[in-house]
């Protein structure tokens, strides 16, 4: 699934939000398919070969291929079964094809309870009209008791002249904040920046104890606060660290929860600058506020429950034929999983398949490795298969990898991404996420060109697509990555825009959807892939960021300085 940047308001909760389904208590499968069957004969054994991957993965017995569920387990055993055939060398631990994540999966426990006090007077605020309580897995019990200092949209961003922290200490504080980033700010960067997770972590470097994020003028448009409320105690994921705790990028400053208006206008009662002021300067684009201390502490405490579960992801190696690069490592990554078993649609079927997000990105890279294998390529660098799990959870499966890879981290040297490609037409161009910003562009854009396919550039650079798929888990350890998808030419805007409206993360994104999958498209796909990856093999020099590059700067990685 990529992760879209409209419902800002779904992700004040946590700072590592995914989409949630509520769960049905038997799944049920689709009615009878009103698609005319499928003529085999009429497909190439190419196309065959790509339909009977997502035909297994996408079958009503994988439930959805759930993270931590049995199904998902069988469907990562169907995946290492494939490596296998495919000739590829295990690249999991312990000398098999799986690398078992260690996740834990968290909730609210309670309501939790939050106060204000002001000369000395200890006012409470009520669940659900006031406040929200957050979750954290690496603690059960989270208590703060300290003074609040309002940061604007909390970015300090030298290279844009940004700091909504100028004039103010935070150490041992709570810090209050909107969630997103103004519009000043391009797609990928105004991404990077809105992430609740990224503010919480820049407030836990400065010191803070904790996190509050504000709701805005535009996040009640988006999700009124009393919805927000609804699903207060949904289930997230992050994934264990050797301690028993869940990693969490917020560290020391956790994020404590969410004060509706109501509520911000009770923490800034009596402040130098009143509510209803900060409020309708929200309303404005590209605005800056200044940071001040409010006259109120803030006394929260937040529990969480949690529970330990484990699902692997699936690795497999084509070591390198060049003495002096098989130690580079090529990272080409898919999702595994999906949402699982959700709310029943019309026909009551209960069963989200996920053909299209990702089955289809999963056989994308298994038919991806046999044409290594039938054509006898052997590439210079080494090219480790990944099928991750944990992405509808926030990328947990593949951020688990780019901070423990089973390779030495110093060898991965590139990441290609296959998330969700709609091959539901003929596609006349493809995009590259990411392609402008390391040596990875001319390289995929010969690549393409040469099986007869233009690149285009990001044709909707608003949604910040290449923060929110699972390249940028590598991204965020320095490697160079790029996220394909076929493009928007032609067909390919109403093609898109229908998957979204009518299939996207719902029971009927099955493998008879309509319109129906064209397997040609999916080959053709496939084509791009290989041409890509293998030109990455290839290349004379590593992949390198471009000097000065926003993402390859902040996460120092080869070439940005």
């Amino acid at each position: 699934m990529i992760r879209f940047a409209v419902p800002f308001a779904a992700l004040l909760l946590t700072t590592t939000a995914f989409a949630q389904t509520a769960p049905a208590p038997v799944p049920t499968p689709a009615a009878a398919p009103t698609a005319a069957p499928v003529d085999v004969y009429a497909l190439t054994d190419d196309e065959r070969a790509m339909r009977s991957h997502v035909m297994f993965l996408a079958s009503d017995a994988m439930q959805g291929r759930e993270a931590g569920t049995d199904a998902y387990d069988i469907a990562a055993d169907y995946v290492a079964a494939q490596f296998y055939a495919q000739g590829l060398k295990p690249a999991g631990t312990d000398g098999s094809y799986l690398q078992q994540v260690p996740l834990i999966a968290f909730k609210a426990a309670d309501k939790g309870s939050f106060a204000i006090a002001r000369g000395g007077q200890n006012s409470a605020l009520e669940f659900g009209v006031d406040y929200i309580p957050g979750a954290t897995s690496s603690r059960p019990e989270v208590t703060v008791n300290a003074p609040v200092v309002f940061v604007g949209h909390g970015i300090v961003a030298p290279e844009f002249k940004r700091n909504d922290y100028a004039g103010v200490d935070v150490k041992g504080k709570v810090v209050a904040l909107f969630s997103g980033a103004p519009a000043s700010f391009n797609g990928e960067v105004r991404a990077h920046f809105g992430s609740v997770a990224n503010k919480a972590a820049y407030a836990a470097s400065r010191g803070a104890v904790g996190v509050i994020v504000l709701e805005s003028p535009q996040s009640a448009r988006v999700r009124p606060f009393a919805r927000l409320a609804e699903t207060y105690d949904s289930t997230r994921m992050s994934w264990m660290r050797p301690d028993g705790t869940g990693f969490d990028i917020a560290g020391n400053a956790p994020v404590l929860g969410t004060l509706s208006a109501a509520g911000a206008a009770k923490l800034f009662a009596g402040a130098r600058t009143n509510w209803a002021a900060i409020s309708k300067q929200a309303e404005g684009e590209g605005v800056t506020f200044k940071a001040f201390e409010l006259p109120s502490r803030l006394n929260a405490t937040i529990r969480s429950t949690s529970e330990k579960v484990e699902s692997p992801n699936v690795a497999g190696m084509i070591e390198g034929s060049d003495p002096a690069l098989k130690d580079e490592v090529v990272v080409l990554t898919a999702h595994l999983d999906h949402v699982g078993i959700g709310r029943p649609n019309a026909s009551g079927d209960t069963i989200y398949n996920g053909a299209m997000d990702n089955a289809v990105g999963i056989a994308s890279l298994i038919e991806n490795a046999r044409r290594f294998k039938e054509q006898g390529v052997k590439p210079k660098r080494s090219i480790l298969f990944l099928a991750v799990t944990a992405e509808e959870k926030g990328l947990v499966g593949a951020d688990y990898f780019a901070r423990n890879p089973t390779v030495r981290p110093e060898q991965m040297v590139a990441n290609v991404n296959l998330d969700m490609p709609i091959i539901t037409y003929k596609f006349e161009d493809m995009v590259a996420f990411g392609a402008e910003r390391s040596t990875l562009g001319p390289i995929t854009k010969a690549a393409v060109e040469n099986i007869g396919v233009t690149l285009s550039p990001d044709p909707m650079p608003e949604q910040g697509f290449f923060v929110r798929s699972d390249h940028y888990r590598f991204v965020q350890q320095g490697v160079p990555s790029v996220f394909l998808w076929p493009g928007t030419a032609g067909p390919g805007k109403a093609a898109f825009d229908h998957f979204l409206s009518t299939h996207y993360h719902q029971a009927s994104d099955q493998i008879d959807q309509q319109p129906n999958i064209d397997w040609a498209s999916g080959v053709r796909f496939i084509e791009a892939n290989f041409a890509i990856t293998k030109a990455i093999a290839d290349a004379p020099e590593r992949p390198r960021w471009n000097k000065g590059d926003f993402f390859g700067t902040l996460y120092e990685g080869h070439g940005a300085k």
